[in-house]
């Protein structure tokens, strides 16, 4: 998808005449839930000094009944900020596009307004950066190349622990990066994102998920199917990279925590096949993907890019 490629109409937004510009917020507060008003501006429209024809658009999509919105619950800024979510109205009607992945999870104003609003904005941060810092390099991913929480079998059964038996990254980004002589990188990556209030061995449990994940092989739909095929394999060409972003502490704290991690990784042999790194959300946004900000969890510890290999390695 190119970065400047427009999403796609539903069905209600074409009898409605909404702009493009609240065509494409729909399926974007559909997908990531909940975004607040500064970064739905740097998402959609970064050229503005004011986000004022974006608030005029979001107040539209709100009398229509598709939108609704709900203080942060502790802003930066000196009024609360507003945050955004999609109606059951306006999820059924992003619902009706064949082109946008269907999301089984629907934000109440309930949820909207409780504490993971935090975890899920920081998540949007994440994900802004990479949009940002495509546009400056000239590389793809647009507001939709991000999904959050997408489960991944690593069990066969039925168990009830939804732990045990799904790996659940925070996002599965996708990001198309054109290098020097105008050769082009499809990337992909399991984004776990840390904002120091999870202990750091639960974290190191989440890389052991990843691992299994990437042997996992389900058992065949019968007595005489059988298949050696790993479950990863029908949904990426390659095994995604593990990206950690931490944030919510001081540099010295992110930094105790990227050791600790390495430690703690280096003590599961099954977690050091994984192309995995760590990194903060401020050099993420400061310094871009393709600078020296992330630390592999394995080996050699010198920082490099979200490559993970200092020559820029061959996995997709």
């Amino acid at each position: 998808m190119s970065l400047d490629a427009p999403i796609a109409p539903t069905t209600l937004t074409r009898s409605t005449g909404l702009s493009r510009l609240a065509q494409d917020l729909l399926p974007a507060l559909y997908q990531h839930r909940l975004i607040a008003t500064s970064q739905l501006h740097r998402l959609f429209t970064p050229h503005a000094r004011r986000p004022v024809y974006l608030r005029q658009q979001l107040k539209q999509l709100r009398t229509a009944g598709l939108v609704d919105a709900t203080a942060r619950r502790t802003s930066r800024l000196g009024n609360p900020e507003l945050l955004w979510y999609i109606t059951a109205r306006g999820a059924d009607a992003v619902a009706c596009d064949p082109t946008i992945p269907r999301r089984g999870y629907r934000i109440s104003p309930q949820t909207a307004a409780s504490q993971l609003q935090e975890h899920t904005l920081t998540v949007v941060d994440m994900g802004v950066a990479f949009v940002d810092w495509a546009r400056r390099l000239g590389d793809e991913c647009s507001p939709l190349d991000w999904e959050p929480e997408v489960a991944h079998r690593i069990r066969d059964g039925d168990g009830r622990g939804v732990d045990d038996a799904f790996m659940i990254p925070d996002a599965v980004l996708r990001y198309t990066h054109t290098a020097e002589g105008g050769r082009r990188r499809m990337l992909s990556f399991f984004i776990e994102v840390d904002r120091a209030t999870m202990q750091t061995t639960r974290l190191a449990a989440k890389l052991s998920a990843y691992a299994r994940y990437q042997t996992y092989v389900p058992a065949g739909g019968g007595r005489s199917r059988r298949t050696t095929r790993e479950a990863w394999r029908d949904h990426y060409p390659a095994f995604p990279r593990l990206l950690i972003v931490l944030t919510g502490a001081s540099d010295r704290v992110l930094a105790n925590r990227v050791q600790d991690l390495r430690a703690l990784a280096a003590a599961d042999p099954r977690v050091s096949q994984l192309t995995a790194g760590v990194t903060t959300l401020q050099l993420l946004q400061d310094k871009g993907p393709f600078a020296p900000i992330t630390t592999p969890l394995s080996d050699d510890a010198s920082p490099t890019d979200v490559f993970l290999a200092p020559t820029g390695g061959s996995r997709a």
